[in-house]
């Protein structure tokens, strides 16, 4: 099993989760977000006893949050615990003071790129990796402020010598897609998971037996459910003026750019001279 060399987001994803959740494993999840400490100490049969539920919710609880067990849960709270300090989501007020506004916006955004990095699962990031890296053609899906992150893929993509589109029309990713097959990818990113749109690209995609791949907020979702593998975003809990179109958007564009380095670190000698290649042409443009 192959994880982060420290790995946490355990608390982040409980507390992410836990309204999606059925009463028992709510219950459980409450429990472990009040008493920490004491539950990674504790046995599923006595966490269960104790959280006034049952060892069984203990794992159905585990596998609604995605994970492999309740060992790889006590794992993540455990790192958590080992954080000094848990930053807190800030909104601005009226009137703010300019440094204030700074402050709040950057430390937002540093905590949600924290709180994915810390539930990446490195398995199905090496996954996507590896589909990407023999994949035909890839097309990213994006809608409202996920475009954005589909645009910023093609971009990086195409440098590196794949054959890359970007879509933002349901009509025209519908034709790039029903002109694929085994051999091409198609990911779809969606903050909410649920946006339609995405939702009937990829089951286009499936139908044309194309591999796909999802990039939501962490939890379960109609879009991650339709893809072969999941990729997750911390939910961000949002404030007023700190919409999906802010934090959100740059922890899918930190995945972005894992999914691109971890790629060149793979195929390092041809990636970087293809970037030689791209950076001389455009140097070249700017010269003229």
């Amino acid at each position: 099993m192959i994880w982060l060399s420290q790995v946490k987001g355990g608390l982040t994803i409980l507390r992410e989760m836990a309204h999606t959740l059925p009463p028992s494993e709510r219950k459980l999840a409450d429990y472990i977000l009040a008493n920490p400490e004491e539950s990674i100490m504790l046995t599923a049969l006595t966490l269960g006893e104790k959280s006034g539920t049952s060892s069984a919710a203990v794992i159905r609880l585990c596998k609604s949050l995605g994970l492999k067990g309740f060992q790889e849960l006590k794992i993540r709270v455990t790192g958590d615990l080992q954080e000094q300090e848990e930053q807190e989501y800030r909104d601005i007020e009226p009137n703010d003071k300019t440094e204030n506004v700074i402050e709040k916006i950057t430390s937002n955004t540093i905590q949600t790129i924290k709180e994915t990095v810390d539930m990446m699962r490195v398995a199905d990031l090496e996954k996507a990796v590896n589909v990407l890296s023999k994949a035909k053609s890839i097309v990213f899906i994006g809608f409202g402020a996920s475009y954005i992150a589909a645009k910023d893929a093609e971009q990086k993509f195409t440098r590196i010598d794949k054959f890359v589109q970007a879509f933002s029309d349901e009509h025209m990713g519908a034709t790039a897609i029903a002109n694929k097959g085994p051999d091409d990818v198609v990911v779809g990113i969606s903050f909410s998971g649920k946006t339609k749109q995405v939702i009937d690209l990829l089951k286009l995609a499936k139908q044309k037996n194309v591999k796909t791949i999802s990039i939501t907020k962490t939890g379960k979702s109609p879009v991650s459910n339709m893809s072969d593998i999941q990729l997750h975003t911390s939910a961000a809990r949002e404030a007023t003026f700190r919409s999906g179109a802010t934090s959100s958007r740059m922890a899918q564009l930190h995945v972005i750019d894992i999914l691109l380095m971890v790629l060149a670190s793979k195929e390092y000698e041809d990636i970087v001279q293809h970037l030689d290649e791209t950076r001389e042409a455009i140097t070249g443009l700017k010269e003229k």
